[in-house]
């Protein structure tokens, strides 16, 4: 894969929220800080964890999803025609649906970034959104939503278009990585079923979304699950990373199961694959020799150079609901950028 541009210390964006921006926030929220006091704790935050980002080497720098309640906020905040339900999913954030017509007014994650590139010195800035496919799959309520739209994927193809435009404004403005999050490619990839979207659907649907001009420099990746466990479809995982025309496949690769294995010799030959080596819900370091052994496996399956390396998964994919530590985190983040040099010393 001719590819001059790693991004090889990888991360999938979403980094602890400090004290004063949860406090900010709560203040907001009870109208005691109006939009800009808001705005300005935010601005502050996403400078100075991009200036630690830096400092740590990172290849990637991002917002930490600062701003954000949940990876999902960058379309259920900004875009109309959601709103809340008042129930909560499986993984205890609050659930949406759709209403109306799913418009967005003005850039949804674009206007936030100045911190980051700012202070991004040498690394790329970086942005993740959720696949539209994953929020017409989630958000899709035939009660709710239908007379709106017909079906999750007549939804899902006005929020691709949406989440197109955020891209292409995005990279406009200097992003280089742009992540996407679509966890749902994990029942399809593991046949846990239970989907409202066939396959092939949310890879129409997704497809949409990163179908973009743009330059040579610049990459789009998608994380499909946070986790391989149990056996692969071997089909499924066949027509998803060639069905859909992304640069780099985010994938677990953190506990050595057959199923990491699979979904690595999966990705083809000119795409990359970023492989989570870490946990980041657990504070204790991963066994260096360990995940060494791993990546020579990885370098069996798949060209060195087209590999990253990154956490398996966002490290408060919900603001305020860390599993570690803001001190254990900059430990595995170290942790990611020892081992990429680890593997490829100075040619980062």
């Amino acid at each position: 894969m001719a590819d001059t541009y790693k991004f090889r210390i990888d991360h999938h964006g979403s980094l602890i929220r400090p004290a004063e921006v949860l406090n900010a926030r709560a203040r907001h929220a009870a109208g005691e800080l109006d939009d800009a006091g808001l705005r300005a704790v935010e601005d502050e935050a996403v400078s100075e964890t991009a200036r630690q980002q830096r400092k740590l080497r990172m290849s990637v720098v991002t917002d930490g999803e600062f701003r954000r309640e949940d990876f999902r906020g960058a379309v259920l905040d900004t875009v109309g025609g959601f709103r809340r339900t008042g129930g909560t999913d499986k993984y205890g954030r609050a659930q949406w649906a759709v209403d109306g017509e799913v418009k967005a007014s003005g850039a949804l994650i674009a206007d936030g970034y100045d911190g980051v590139k700012a202070m991004a010195g040498s690394a790329a800035p970086k942005a993740t959104l959720p696949s539209p496919a994953y929020v017409a799959a989630t958000c899709y309520d035939p009660e709710i939503s239908g007379a709106a739209y017909k079906s999750p994927v007549e939804l899902g193809e006005a929020l691709a278009r949406i989440i197109r435009d955020e891209i292409e404004l995005l990279v406009s403005r200097g992003i280089r990585l742009v992540q996407l999050n679509n966890f749902r490619y994990g029942s399809y990839l593991f046949n846990r079923g239970g989907q409202p979207l066939t396959l092939d659907q949310a890879i129409a649907i997704d497809s949409i979304a990163v179908d973009v001009a743009k330059p040579e420099d610049v990459r789009i990746g998608l994380c499909p699950t946070h986790r391989a466990s149990g056996a692969v479809d071997r089909d499924a995982a066949a027509r998803l990373f060639a069905g859909l025309p992304v640069d780099r496949w985010v994938l677990p690769y953190d506990k050595g199961t057959e199923g990491e294995t699979h979904l690595l010799r999966a990705v083809p030959t000119d795409r990359d694959a970023a492989l989570g080596i870490v946990d980041p819900t657990v504070a204790e370091l991963e066994d260096v020799e360990t995940i060494m052994q791993r990546m020579d496996a990885a370098a069996e399956l798949k060209d060195i150079e087209d590999i990253a390396v990154t956490p398996s998964a966002g490290f408060s994919d919900t603001a305020g609901r860390a599993a570690i530590s803001a001190d254990d985190q900059r430990r595995k983040l170290v942790h990611v950028e020892t081992i990429a040099r680890m593997c490829w010393g100075n040619e980062l």
